[in-house]
């Protein structure tokens, strides 16, 4: 799945991501640091793995697996 940055703290390292579909999803710093990134912009796009919960659990550059 993908989708493009809409906000990003950099203090909590936490944000939200808006979907292809238009829906809204929060991630938290947990998937950032998971991701080996060492920063989001606001409007990139972004490939995102999340658990059978619905919780984000990763978030990558879409060129990177």
């Amino acid at each position: 799945m993908q989708g493009t940055v809409a906000t990003y703290d950099e203090q909590t390292r936490s944000g939200t991501l808006l979907l292809d579909d238009g829906a809204e999803l929060a991630f938290p710093a947990a998937a950032f640091d998971a991701s080996g990134l060492r920063l989001l912009r606001l409007g990139q796009r972004v490939r995102i793995e999340r658990d059978p919960d619905g919780t984000v659990t990763r978030i990558t550059l879409p060129t990177f697996r």
